[in-house]
């Protein structure tokens, strides 16, 4: 299991960026297409945006396989693992296909994910895919502060880690109270390695004293904080959220607080899975170009080497800035210590 992790884990190590190129797109097998068109259907549990992500993929895969619709729903990380492992408990698997950054750990820890060595994935380098085929990245995640245009000024606002600690952004802090890796434990890991054990720990408890509101909800809830200009300033916002909004017009922008968190999302079959046909074939259509270029216009950063990000600056190879890649094994190792400091200094 942990050589699976750590194989994961090299995913993450990729924040700087992927230079390769991607090889020829594979062909789906014809039977997979009719077997999958005979079951008719596929329901995916994912933790992508429903309207920017979620429902342009599901039209783009239903308009190329018109005999096949596609059901979803969304749910964090955690809430995704634990309805996949409660629905197999109660022998009611629902589920087909999931996505996360990770959920994968519990599910596999679990025996819950179905193994599947896609076509498709054979353009990615390996370590973006499970040797045995347990999942594949789907796309990249880069998390950092944001700020409200509105209310902040780019010459006020915070540049640094240090910048933070100015009595005034005290009280004016937001973050997620998802304790994960995408959240305050994340942020946390981040300070401990760029700045030491003990340095790092002094710069928490400073940062403590800022008291950061802890909002329920996820990372694209805080933002929505920001911009609705509850708070002015948004730690561990996914940097593709900010292009989002901003470029429907919010008053918003994310900041190059290096280093940046880096993490990665993967996607896999559920065990026992009602419709294992269209679940392969949803695998090999998220991960073909054809899929990848529908994240990359939703503005997520896909992972398939040759497919482009819309906005190349979101990437550190583009746009200039560096990394913390926080991957599975370390989360593994780690996530427990991170989430007692949170405790300890922030609740």
């Amino acid at each position: 299991m942990m050589d699976k992790l750590k194989g994961w884990a090299g995913a993450a190590a990729l924040g700087a960026g992927l230079l390769l190129q991607a090889g020829p797109a594979a062909a789906v097998d014809q039977a997979l297409i009719d077997a999958a068109t005979k079951e008719g259907a596929v329901t995916w549990y994912s933790t992508l945006i429903i309207d920017q992500a979620v429902r342009p993929l599901a039209a783009a895969f239903e308009e190329k396989y018109p005999g096949i619709k596609v059901s979803f729903s969304r749910a964090t990380n955690s809430d995704t693992a634990l309805k996949i492992i409660n629905e197999s408990k109660a022998g009611r698997v629902q589920g087909d296909v999931f996505d996360g950054a990770l959920s994968i750990l519990p599910l596999m820890e679990a025996g819950l994910v179905e193994p599947y060595k896609s076509e498709a994935a054979e353009a990615f380098p390996d370590e973006l895919k499970d040797p045995d085929g347990h999942w594949t990245t789907t796309h990249r995640y880069f998390l950092t502060a944001a700020y409200n245009t509105s209310m902040v000024s780019p010459e006020e606002a915070p540049k640094t880690y240090e910048d933070l600690l100015d009595p005034k952004w005290k009280g004016n802090l937001a973050w997620t109270n998802d304790l994960t890796p995408n959240g305050p434990p994340g942020f946390i890991a981040n300070i401990l390695i760029h700045m030491g054990e003990e340095k790092g720990m002094e710069y928490l408890r400073k940062l403590a004293e800022q008291q950061p509101a802890s909002i329920p909800g996820s990372q694209r809830v805080v933002l929505d904080r920001v911009i609705g200009g509850e708070y002015p300033v948004g730690l561990m916002t996914f940097n593709h959220h900010s292009a989002i909004s901003a470029a429907k017009g919010a008053p918003v922008d994310w900041i190059k607080m290096e280093p940046v968190v880096a993490t990665t999302s993967s996607i896999g079959i559920v065990k026992n899975a009602p419709h294992p046909n269209a679940a392969k074939l949803f695998v090999e259509f998220v991960l073909s170009d054809e899929g990848q270029k529908v994240l990359a216009e939703a503005l997520y950063l896909p992972a398939r080497p040759g497919v482009a990000a819309k906005v190349p600056e979101l990437q550190p190879d583009v746009g200039g800035f560096e990394v913390t890649s926080i991957g599975p094994a370390m989360v593994a190792e780690n996530l427990e210590k991170w989430t007692a400091i949170y405790n300890e200094l922030f609740r």
